[in-house]
């Protein structure tokens, strides 16, 4: 199944953060790295007092199940010493399930499509970058949820 994560830091050196949460992917049974976007770098969400993060898209294959997707994601985010102090907060590493296929998927522990995915550029803009033309389940085009979004902060580095 091809899936979509977003990646995000800002803390602890937030490029290498992503890199290796990108090579963790690589090396997980039954996960094969397809492509990523470039880095992108945007102020935090709530505009707190914090660094501006660094955000990127990478496009998996799995056979996990989106349940088992996302526990090798929190376990990557684990590894590299993320704290959950509040939300929005400050973070090592952040990984989230943006696009499982065409799966539609609403439980306690996860939401399939990310249900924030079509207010956030950081998201929309690089899964564009890797794929113009895709349809997110439930929400349309691609590109007509960026023409939604409107303004936005965003520089690709």
């Amino acid at each position: 199944m091809l899936a979509y994560i977003g990646l995000g830091s800002n803390l602890n050196h937030p490029k290498q953060q992503i890199k290796d949460a990108v090579m963790a992917l690589h090396t997980t049974k039954d996960v094969e790295v397809v492509n990523l976007s470039s880095l992108y770098q945007s102020p935090p969400v709530d505009g707190s007092k914090q660094p501006d993060y660094i955000n990127a898209i990478v496009q998996v294959n799995t056979h996990l199940t989106p349940l088992e997707l996302l526990y090798v994601c929190q376990d990557i985010e684990t590894q590299q010493h993320r704290v959950r102090e509040k939300k929005w907060g400050a973070r090592t590493i952040d990984l989230d399930i943006i696009i499982y296929g065409v799966q539609v998927v609403a439980s306690k522990q996860l939401a399939i499509p990310h249900p924030q995915m079509m207010n956030r550029a950081f998201v929309l803009i690089p899964l564009a970058e890797l794929e113009d033309n895709l349809k997110v389940p439930v929400l349309g085009p691609i590109q007509n949820l960026i023409d939604e979004l409107g303004e936005f902060e965003l520089t690709k580095l």
